[in-house]
């Protein structure tokens, strides 16, 4: 696996701030189980088990943003995609506790209704 120098790593304040200005499209590369359980409003599942750079969504004009656990998975994502020669070179540093330490809202589901028990506190 490559990643490059070209790796950009963007803060979790840059991230929803990006998301907030609908500049990016944020790409979480963790498991289903992980996503099921917690995630960050606006983020699409694309996990590394099965990444497929070649499948990712259109970004119309914005930036690919990639996001996992800690940082670790997001940066490999960024080797894949240079692999195979897309330029999507963006993740959030730290991952989602990153984000979560920063003190910015995740989306939380009841496992067996699916009701949110925790949503954003605010519109991204």
């Amino acid at each position: 696996m490559v990643v490059s120098a070209d790796l950009t790593e963007l803060s979790p304040a840059a991230v929803e701030k990006a998301l907030r200005e609908q500049s990016i499209v944020l790409i979480d590369v963790r498991e289903s189980p992980e996503y099921a359980a917690e995630r960050i409003q606006g983020a699409h599942l694309f996990p590394l088990s099965t990444f497929d750079p070649g499948a990712l969504p259109s970004p119309e004009g914005r930036k690919i943003v990639f996001h996992c656990g800690s940082g670790k998975r997001s940066a490999m994502a960024v080797g894949k995609c240079l692999e195979r020669g897309i330029t999507h070179t963006a993740h959030m540093a730290g991952g989602i506790l990153a984000w979560k330490a920063a003190g910015l809202p995740t989306i939380i589901l009841a496992p067996a209704s699916r009701v949110v028990l925790r949503d954003a506190d605010q519109t991204i």
